[in-house]
């Protein structure tokens, strides 16, 4: 299995403690106009776990959007630890207050590192798929994988079931956050799970090639 960045998946649960909310990523939108808004609800891997304030996917995100679709502002709805589950009971008050156009969907993570119903993972992921289009924002589905702690079907599943919502709900998918950098060692934090500064811009580039139609 190539992600070997999740091999401590057990352990990990303790490096995932709720946190605050990260701070929302905001671009600068056109003068005399008000601004359309991509909004990330994730959790750690989105909410720059133990990295320096700024310097994660997200607000590099914010800077490209910024420069590129100055129409755009994106706000960052991510916490540390988040499951489906959370994001379940937490999106209907974003949606209600942010209004985006665009809703970046990144979790599940934590659900497959506490060995959680994929079932529900997945009709959670299909909830907020289907709350965010009938607030009349586009979707995009960011998907992981795991390695097989809990059994090689157990990750292929998990692996799947981004790819069947987004099919499902007619929403974009990034097949994998880390493609590209998940086998190198050098990408990641001391607890070899969470990316460092270093992957940050890799990590845009992953979810950026889904993204960037939704904004022309």
């Amino acid at each position: 299995m190539r992600l070997f960045s999740l091999l401590r998946l057990t352990s990990a649960l303790s490096l995932a403690v709720m946190a605050l909310p990260a701070h929302a990523q905001t671009a600068v939108s056109a003068p005399g106009s008000a601004p359309r808004t991509v909004l990330v609800v994730g959790d750690s891997l989105a909410a720059e776990y133990g990295i320096k304030r700024g310097t994660g996917w997200v607000p590099l995100l914010a800077a490209r959007v910024s420069e590129q679709y100055p129409k755009y502002q994106v706000v960052n709805a991510s916490i540390s630890g988040d499951t489906t589950s959370g994001g379940v009971a937490r999106l209907p008050a974003l949606l209600r207050q942010h209004a985006p156009a665009v809703v970046v969907l990144e979790l599940g993570s934590n659900d497959a590192l506490r060995g959680l119903s994929l079932t529900m993972t997945e009709q959670n992921l299909r909830t907020m798929a289907q709350a965010a289009k009938q607030a009349e924002a586009k979707v995009v589905i960011v998907g992981m994988q795991i390695p097989p702690n809990y059994g090689r079907d157990y990750s292929q599943r998990f692996a799947q079931l981004f790819s069947t919502v987004a099919k499902n709900e007619n929403a974009r998918l990034v097949p994998f956050l880390m493609e590209g950098m998940a086998t190198n060692r050098a990408m990641f934090q001391a607890d070899g799970i969470h990316p460092n500064e270093d992957a940050q811009a890799q990590l845009l580039d992953n979810v950026w090639p889904t993204l960037q139609p939704l904004l022309n």
